[in-house]
């Protein structure tokens, strides 16, 4: 295979090439070819009775380098020379000297918003589908996955009791050791009792419990609504009538609600124990005193600030598991986004709200 010249139209040679053009046989013209200079007009491609993608690569940089149009390519030949055009007209869109950074800023800042608010109007969109699903729950009660909800309970709840009651135990312990060293420099380490038991049932309790779940069954929300995405479950089920909402979404979210109330309180008490435990080892006081001095000393207020950001906070790391979930679209990499993405969201909008939390029960009295 030798590529023949002759006269074209006048403004430089046509270059035919003829027989096979493939891998296996083009070692010996490469070399020949790029050693030809122009003119060259044409590139003849109608002797060419078979070519692969390297044929095609190397035909399309010899009509680059001189300039020169391709004639007479059979159907394939186009098409492999037309995706090696593409693929390095892509090659130089990437290697493009980047804008400079007074258009990259406003340009990224843009895009960002842009993404926050068409991710807000997705959010409610879905928090819509969600009210609808309950309506219809609730109007056919027969709907209703009474089996499913007792599954993601266990799943979120039970299950999860030991990891919680471990990082409670120990951060009561911190929490008290910390707070005694430096009570200790006023002579107050008696009150090590009221900073473990407000700080605990107001705040750490239910938002460590919180931060867990997110990181735990947030995390499975997601990874699992995704798998099911890509797997064609969910548009399985649109299918054939079941609401995938109501099926999938609301025995999660059910279960995240009523599990955080049990769990935050859960919580809470492991961390007193777990303050008891030290302050009875290094400060002196009593187990039981100190037990007992938490009834005297935490207003009953405390318990209930606790207990009301508890399922609120349990609706958060639901919506945010399944959302990221269902939005699961092309492919398994996708998935280990939105379930990272998943476990952000919740523990961001966790800590929103629970500052939130603080003002608002400051100014009705409950600080």
């Amino acid at each position: 295979m030798v590529p023949g010249s002759g006269d074209g139209d006048g403004q430089g040679a046509t270059v035919a090439f003829s027989g096979p053009m493939v891998v296996s046989s083009l070692g010996p013209i490469d070399a020949s070819l790029r050693a030809v200079e122009g003119p060259v007009a044409a590139v003849d491609l109608a002797a060419v009775d078979e070519i692969d993608t390297v044929g095609a690569w190397i035909v399309w940089r010899f009509s680059r380098r001189l300039g020169a149009r391709i004639v007479n390519a059979s159907t394939n030949a186009q098409r492999l020379i037309d995706a090696v055009h593409k693929a390095d007209a892509n090659r130089e869109d990437v290697s493009a000297p980047r804008p400079p950074l007074v258009e990259r800023v406003p340009l990224v800042v843009g895009q960002v918003t842009l993404g926050l608010l068409a991710g807000s109007v997705a959010v409610i969109s879905f928090l819509g589908e969600i009210i609808l699903a309950i309506g219809g729950t609730i109007r056919h009660p027969r709907r209703f996955r009474i089996k499913s909800v007792v599954h993601q309970m266990e799943l979120v709840g039970i299950t999860s009791l030991p990891i919680i009651g471990l990082m409670s135990f120990l951060i009561g312990i911190v929490v008290a050791q910390q707070g005694a060293v430096q009570l200790r420099q006023f002579g107050a380490e008696i009150y090590t009792v009221n900073l473990v038991g407000r700080l605990t049932l107001r705040e750490l309790g239910v938002l460590m419990t919180a931060i867990m779940v997110a990181g735990r069954s947030g995390s499975a929300f997601a990874a699992q609504l995704g798998t099911m995405k890509l797997t064609e479950e969910v548009d399985a089920m649109r299918t054939i009538g079941v609401s995938p909402v109501e099926a999938l979404v609301l025995p999660r979210l059910l279960a995240a609600v009523f599990m955080m109330i049990l769990l935050g309180a859960y919580s809470s008490a492991v961390t007193i124990v777990g303050g008891a435990v030290l302050s009875s080892l290094t400060l002196g006081i009593p187990f039981f005193t100190f037990l007992s001095r938490i009834q005297e000393v935490v207003p009953t207020h405390d318990l209930w600030v606790g207990l009301a950001k508890a399922p609120v906070f349990g609706l958060i790391v639901a919506m945010s598991g399944c959302y990221q979930g269902m939005q699961v679209k092309s492919n398994a990499e996708e998935v280990g986004l939105r379930t990272t993405s998943a476990v952000v969201m919740a523990i961001f909008m966790v800590i929103v709200l629970d500052a939130f939390f603080a003002v608002f029960f400051t100014k009705i009295g409950w600080g």
